[in-house]
Protein backbone atom coordinates (compact mmCIF):
# COMPACT_ATOMS: atom_id res chain seq x y z
CA UNK A 1 0.00 0.00 0.00
CA UNK A 2 3.11 2.35 0.44
CA UNK A 3 2.20 4.08 3.50
CA UNK A 4 3.37 2.75 7.14
CA UNK A 5 0.97 2.71 9.87
CA UNK A 6 2.98 3.51 13.13
CA UNK A 7 0.45 2.17 16.00
CA UNK A 8 0.70 2.85 19.69
CA UNK A 9 -1.31 2.41 22.72
CA UNK A 10 -1.43 2.48 26.66
CA UNK A 11 -2.78 -0.02 28.57
CA UNK A 12 -6.56 0.59 28.09
CA UNK A 13 -6.34 1.26 24.61
CA UNK A 14 -4.29 -2.55 23.85
CA UNK A 15 -6.52 -5.04 22.98
CA UNK A 16 -8.43 -2.36 20.25
CA UNK A 17 -4.82 -1.65 19.24
CA UNK A 18 -4.26 -5.55 18.68
CA UNK A 19 -7.81 -5.75 16.70
CA UNK A 20 -6.36 -2.64 14.90
CA UNK A 21 -3.18 -4.18 13.72
CA UNK A 22 -4.72 -7.16 12.71
CA UNK A 23 -7.00 -5.31 10.38
CA UNK A 24 -4.78 -3.35 8.74
CA UNK A 25 -2.07 -6.12 8.25
CA UNK A 26 -5.19 -8.04 6.52
CA UNK A 27 -6.13 -5.05 4.56
CA UNK A 28 -2.55 -5.09 3.11
CA UNK A 29 -0.67 -2.19 5.31
CA UNK A 30 3.10 -2.47 6.68
CA UNK A 31 2.34 -1.53 10.50
CA UNK A 32 5.10 -0.64 13.17
CA UNK A 33 3.68 -1.24 16.42
CA UNK A 34 5.43 1.28 19.28
CA UNK A 35 3.56 -0.56 22.44
CA UNK A 36 2.90 -1.15 24.62
CA UNK A 37 2.76 -4.63 24.58
CA UNK A 38 0.01 -5.75 27.42
CA UNK A 39 -2.04 -4.59 29.64
CA UNK A 40 0.22 -3.69 32.53
CA UNK A 41 -0.54 0.14 33.18
CA UNK A 42 1.73 2.76 31.83
CA UNK A 43 1.97 6.11 30.51
CA UNK A 44 -0.09 7.17 27.49
CA UNK A 45 2.52 9.91 26.54
CA UNK A 46 5.61 7.37 26.06
CA UNK A 47 3.79 5.70 23.54
CA UNK A 48 2.19 8.96 22.22
CA UNK A 49 5.71 10.56 21.68
CA UNK A 50 7.22 7.53 20.04
CA UNK A 51 4.29 7.34 17.26
CA UNK A 52 4.54 11.06 16.98
CA UNK A 53 8.33 11.00 15.91
CA UNK A 54 8.09 8.29 14.13
CA UNK A 55 5.70 10.12 11.61
CA UNK A 56 7.38 13.40 11.66
CA UNK A 57 10.16 11.66 10.95
CA UNK A 58 8.85 10.22 7.25
CA UNK A 59 5.99 12.50 6.96
CA UNK A 60 5.52 11.68 3.31
CA UNK A 61 5.30 7.75 4.07
CA UNK A 62 3.94 7.04 7.89
CA UNK A 63 0.48 7.97 9.26
CA UNK A 64 0.12 7.22 13.15
CA UNK A 65 -2.72 5.75 14.95
CA UNK A 66 -2.83 5.61 19.07
CA UNK A 67 -5.65 4.23 21.07
CA UNK A 68 -5.78 4.82 25.12
CA UNK A 69 -8.87 4.73 27.06
CA UNK A 70 -10.45 8.02 25.79
CA UNK A 71 -8.17 8.89 22.81
CA UNK A 72 -7.67 12.58 24.89
CA UNK A 73 -4.44 12.01 26.36
CA UNK A 74 -2.69 10.72 23.55
CA UNK A 75 -3.75 13.37 21.21
CA UNK A 76 -2.72 16.03 23.78
CA UNK A 77 0.30 14.65 24.19
CA UNK A 78 1.13 13.44 20.14
CA UNK A 79 -0.16 17.18 19.47
CA UNK A 80 3.72 18.27 21.54
CA UNK A 81 5.50 16.50 19.11
CA UNK A 82 6.77 19.43 15.95
CA UNK A 83 4.86 17.75 12.95
CA UNK A 84 2.18 16.26 14.60
CA UNK A 85 -1.26 16.79 13.30
CA UNK A 86 -2.87 14.50 15.57
CA UNK A 87 -7.28 14.30 16.49
CA UNK A 88 -9.39 12.42 18.18
CA UNK A 89 -12.05 10.78 16.46
CA UNK A 90 -15.40 9.47 17.89
CA UNK A 91 -17.71 9.11 14.58
CA UNK A 92 -17.05 8.56 10.96
CA UNK A 93 -17.56 12.37 9.67
CA UNK A 94 -15.14 13.77 12.05
CA UNK A 95 -12.98 10.67 10.77
CA UNK A 96 -13.39 11.85 7.40
CA UNK A 97 -12.86 15.83 7.97
CA UNK A 98 -9.75 15.58 9.64
CA UNK A 99 -7.85 14.10 6.87
CA UNK A 100 -9.96 16.42 4.56
CA UNK A 101 -9.71 19.52 5.94
CA UNK A 102 -6.90 18.92 8.06
CA UNK A 103 -4.64 17.07 6.66
CA UNK A 104 -4.54 14.81 9.91
CA UNK A 105 -1.49 12.65 10.48
CA UNK A 106 -1.88 10.90 13.98
CA UNK A 107 -5.92 9.11 14.15
CA UNK A 108 -6.45 8.68 17.98
CA UNK A 109 -9.34 7.16 19.29
CA UNK A 110 -10.90 6.03 22.78
CA UNK A 111 -11.18 2.14 23.43
CA UNK A 112 -13.32 2.71 26.52
CA UNK A 113 -15.26 5.10 24.26
CA UNK A 114 -16.13 3.51 20.86
CA UNK A 115 -16.17 -0.42 20.32
CA UNK A 116 -13.57 -2.36 18.11
CA UNK A 117 -15.37 -2.52 14.27
CA UNK A 118 -16.43 0.91 15.04
CA UNK A 119 -12.87 1.77 15.51
CA UNK A 120 -11.92 -0.12 12.12
CA UNK A 121 -14.48 1.75 10.09
CA UNK A 122 -13.23 5.15 11.09
CA UNK A 123 -9.46 3.89 11.07
CA UNK A 124 -10.66 3.02 6.96
CA UNK A 125 -12.24 6.19 6.13
CA UNK A 126 -9.36 8.25 7.94
CA UNK A 127 -7.13 6.06 5.40
CA UNK A 128 -9.10 6.25 2.49
CA UNK A 129 -10.02 10.12 2.87
CA UNK A 130 -7.58 12.51 1.17
CA UNK A 131 -6.81 15.75 1.76
CA UNK A 132 -8.60 18.27 -0.56
CA UNK A 133 -6.06 20.93 -0.37
CA UNK A 134 -7.01 24.39 -1.75
CA UNK A 135 -7.86 26.93 0.87
CA UNK A 136 -7.46 23.62 3.32
CA UNK A 137 -4.21 23.80 2.55
CA UNK A 138 -3.26 26.94 3.37
CA UNK A 139 -4.94 26.94 6.64
CA UNK A 140 -2.81 23.20 7.45
CA UNK A 141 0.56 25.50 6.24
CA UNK A 142 -0.76 27.93 8.98
CA UNK A 143 -1.00 25.84 11.50
CA UNK A 144 2.75 24.54 11.00
CA UNK A 145 3.58 28.02 10.37
CA UNK A 146 2.66 29.22 13.64
CA UNK A 147 4.43 25.88 15.03
CA UNK A 148 7.98 26.59 13.27
CA UNK A 149 7.73 30.23 15.04
CA UNK A 150 6.79 29.19 18.45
Amino acid sequence: MGTTIVIGSDHAGFRMKEFIIKKLEEAGYTVEDKGTHNETSVDAGVYAVAVGEAVAADPQQKRGILICGTGIGMSMMANKVKGIRASLVTDLFSAKMTRAHNDANVLCMGARIIAPYMAWEFTQTWLNTKHLGGKYAKRVQAMMDYEKQH
